[in-house]
């Protein structure tokens, strides 16, 4: 695609033309990944951070939120269950933080959790910028991929969401460091930020492209009444970023082929059947959140999420007709690997 098509697409709110794009960008999915849903559970153990992203509700300084970190026996409960309801992978998430207690802590739960599952549960860690120290002894503990959410790729854009000591090339050296490790890499952005353009968001999916990107999580800006960029929210629209969301997931699946790409809580938040129309328009990776019920409403990035007081157990089924009436077959107890991935480690061998 040229970039004056994806630029017509992003413009464009004309019903023929996006159900073109939708219908372009689940061919491709089919040919490349199949009618496949893969999922990770979600255990969001931590909401204690040392960062002060201009977004984000549990930023270090948002002192109307109650901190908590799960102990460890009930981040490895947790994590039994997802073994025991199926799902081939979890996704470690939290807050983030650089001291050797908490790196040590995170390092003794991958060990017992692959332990205990005798290394047939996946781990993606989602804990933010780390050195490359940390990066590599998580690894040989037995995470394999690895979200780090890059935001934006506009350097301009991303000094507006963050303090002066948050830098844009140290994330991107994170992501050099985790692709270097051996991780599958996972980065994404946020879709209708106040002052992003429709150009921010082509070069975005370029960015995607250029830094061999295997798994994609995007979605919606959503913004937190308690945080200091919902000042210059106040023209928030939520219908014109769900569309943007569903957009962007075509787009970057047309562009980009093989990658995982999830259809995210974000999705689901400004439309009840956001996720479903995620996958139709691309994306095969749901991330359903089995954190227990009692922290879900002190780990809200943004506000409204959804299923704060949904059992697991619950919202499995109800997942599974969902994605069912779509055609699609839920994949139960793989990892689900990115086939970017296994492409990209072939060329570096070969």
């Amino acid at each position: 695609m040229t970039k004056s098509e994806i630029l017509k697409l992003l413009n464009t709110e004309d019903d023929k033309a996006l159900e073109k794009l939708y219908r372009q960008a689940y061919a491709v999915k089919l040919s490349n990944v199949g009618n496949k849903v893969y999922l990770r559970g979600i255990i969001e153990f931590s909401n204690i951070c040392e960062k002060n992203c201009f977004y984000c509700g549990i930023r270090k300084d948002n002192s109307l939120t109650d901190r908590f970190l799960m102990p460890e026996e009930e981040i490895l409960r947790i994590a039994d269950l997802a073994c025991r309801m199926g799902y081939g992978s979890i996704v470690l998430q939290s807050g983030e933080r650089q001291d050797e207690e908490f790196v040590r802590f995170v390092d003794e739960v991958i060990k017992k959790i692959k332990l205990f599952s005798n290394g047939s549960l996946g781990i993606t860690l989602s804990v933010g910028e780390q050195t490359y120290e940390t990066f590599q002894r998580w690894f040989n503990s037995g995470a394999h991929r690895y979200l780090l959410r890059i935001e934006t790729s506009n350097p301009r854009l991303y000094k507006t969401l963050h303090p002066l000591d948050h830098e844009f090339d140290r994330r991107l050296d994170c992501l050099g460091f985790l692709r270097d490790i051996g991780y599958q890499v996972g980065t994404g952005i946020m879709i209708g930020l106040p002052g992003q353009t429709y150009e921010d968001l082509m070069n975005d999916i370029f960015f995607l492209k250029q830094n061999d990107i295997d798994m994609i999580g995007m979605g919606p800006y959503i913004m937190h009444k308690d945080t200091p960029l919902a000042v210059y929210a106040a023209d928030f629209d939520e219908s014109r970023n769900f569309l943007l969301g569903l957009k962007m997931i075509a787009l970057t699946r047309i562009y980009l082929e093989d990658v995982n790409i999830a259809s995210t809580t974000a999705l689901q938040t400004l439309s009840a059947g956001g996720r479903q129309l995620g996958i139709k328009a691309g994306a095969n990776i749901i991330m359903p959140n089995i954190t227990p019920v009692r922290y879900r409403s002190v780990y809200q990035l943004y506000e409204d999420k959804p299923c704060l007081d949904e059992s697991a157990g619950i919202y499995r089924e109800r997942l599974n007709n969902s994605i069912r009436s779509l055609g699609e077959t839920i994949i139960y107890n793989e990892w689900g690997d990115s086939p970017h991935f296994y492409k990209r480690k072939r060329m570096l061998s070969g």
